[in-house]
């Protein structure tokens, strides 16, 4: 039995999994919690197992930095200890990983009706790719090629800096330093970052979930410029990663806010501005980018892993 988890300051997924015959992963029961609902992490997971099933391999993907056996989320008072929850649980083995590091082992576990291409570039095999996404944070993971299979690179390069790329995002950034000091990249491009962009363009406080629906439904004017300002910011920083990575082997845009509200949207700020790369721009337009639909793809990928694929 495996046991696997995608850990994020909104919300928890997880999930019971077998393998078959074939050594396919075959999900048993699978489970979605409010995470602000709970203290920690294990009274979450206490209530998840109250059966005690028996499980062998277990990993976690978390919304923050992680060695492997340590980890605290960055917008939960979570703490997580691997040993703690081995004993605790009677798990054989237990792996933390941080969440887009998950979403990038779950990558190749992904059916083609859940990868929609935004611009088809002219893809290399087995070019480095890079994932990131925007959710409660803004979460990044590389991959390389080597050995024969992908090797994911974590990291958290959501909390890089913010570079302004048009005058209104430099006065959006101006904004923001007036209020909190340095402004990072997923202060603007996350979930919470599309309220603080509302905010900014003299929208009240609304919940990033409102702000989305309205822009989609045109009753909101302001609503629409916000969504269509972050989507421009978006595609800035995935196209900076981009040339960081040469992620010649595709761009991948993951997490929550993408499933729900890119389908829907007119995502041109955003492919514009992954493409506005002055004397590089050939090499952008070379790069496919691509969104992931698959809001469960973090799971996917803990699962691979507690599998030892």
């Amino acid at each position: 039995m495996l046991l696997g988890g995608d850990l994020g300051g909104t919300k928890t997924l997880l999930a019971l999994a077998d393998r078959n015959v074939s050594g396919r992963i075959h999900i048993v029961r699978q489970q979605r919690f409010a995470s602000a609902d709970y203290p920690t992490f294990d009274a979450l997971l206490g209530e998840f197992l109250s059966d005690r099933p028996a499980i062998d391999s277990a990993c976690f993907g978390v919304a923050g930095p992680t060695d492997g056996r340590d980890a605290k989320l960055t917008y939960l008072p979570w703490r997580l200890d691997a040993a703690d929850l081995e004993r605790r649980f009677a798990i054989g083995r237990v792996a933390l990983l941080n969440d887009f590091a998950a979403a990038a082992h779950g990558l190749p576990l992904l059916d083609a009706e859940h990868i929609v291409t935004l611009h088809p570039g002219h893809p290399v095999d087995h070019g480095p790719r890079v994932i990131l996404g925007a959710g409660t944070g803004l979460g990044v993971a590389g991959l390389v090629w080597q050995d024969g299979r992908y090797r994911v690179i974590p990291g958290e390069g959501g909390h890089i800096g913010f570079a302004p790329q048009t005058p209104q995002q430099g006065e959006l950034w101006r904004w923001l330093f007036d209020r909190n000091g340095r402004v990072t990249t997923e202060d603007i491009v996350s979930g919470p970052g599309l309220a603080r962009i509302f905010a900014f363009l003299g929208g009240r406080p609304q919940q990033p979930a409102e702000i989305g629906a309205a822009a989609l439904a045109g009753s909101d004017p302001l609503a629409r410029e916000a969504l269509r300002l972050w989507l421009e910011c978006y595609g800035a920083f995935a196209g900076d990663l981009a040339l960081h990575w040469l992620a010649r082997g595709g761009v991948y845009l993951a997490g929550g806010i993408a499933a729900k509200l890119m389908p829907h949207a007119d995502n041109t700020p955003l492919i514009d501005a992954f493409l506005a790369k002055r004397e590089h721009g050939e090499l952008a337009r070379s790069m496919p980018l691509r969104l992931l639909t698959a809001e469960d793809l973090g799971l996917r990928g803990t699962l691979a892993c507690a599998a030892g694929q």
